[in-house]
């Protein structure tokens, strides 16, 4: 039992990032390629930072408008205040969730730890597509805005 517990944790991970279940978005190698510019998504950016970590985050941009199929490039910004170099990583999840499954990263940079230097500030980028299929989905074919959150963790290292 206990280790199916442990088990547990990274195959529902898997399964959520595959599914797009409960929000989480897809990591794809590139866009589909074909563009359709008859339906057009708003997508919203958010940012927060989880207690106790003490970075500036936020997007560079608040939405922006995309055709289904188009690869957009968004930006967010961190900051760190302090003395002390701190490393963090971004969860992520979409809203509405039923557009999780339709939505998918080609390149963040919640994919991999942060390390900011003391007083360093950073551009990260997030190269996203809306899967076209999301027109033919029962519980997602009348989205029309998607707000893509983050929220930066503290990473403590292990070795402490």
């Amino acid at each position: 039992m206990l280790g199916l517990s442990f088990a547990a944790v990274p195959l529902y991970d898997l399964f959520c990032r595959v599914t797009g279940y409960g929000g989480t978005p897809a990591r794809a190698a590139h866009a589909p390629g074909g563009v359709d510019e008859t339906r057009r998504i708003t997508v919203r950016f958010d940012a927060s930072v989880a207690r106790g970590m003490p970075w500036v985050f936020r997007p560079v941009q608040r939405e922006m408008e995309v055709a289904l199929g188009q690869q957009g490039l968004a930006f967010y910004r961190a900051h760190n205040p302090t003395s002390l170099p701190v490393k963090g990583m971004a969860s992520f999840n979409v809203v509405p969730f039923a557009a999780g499954a339709h939505f998918s990263k080609v390149e963040c940079f919640c994919f991999v730890e942060q390390t900011l230097a003391p007083g360093e500030s950073i551009e990260m980028p997030v190269a996203f597509f809306v899967d076209p299929a999301i027109r033919s989905d029962p519980e997602s074919d009348d989205v029309r805005e998607i707000t893509l959150s983050y929220t930066f963790f503290t990473v403590e290292d292990q070795g402490r």
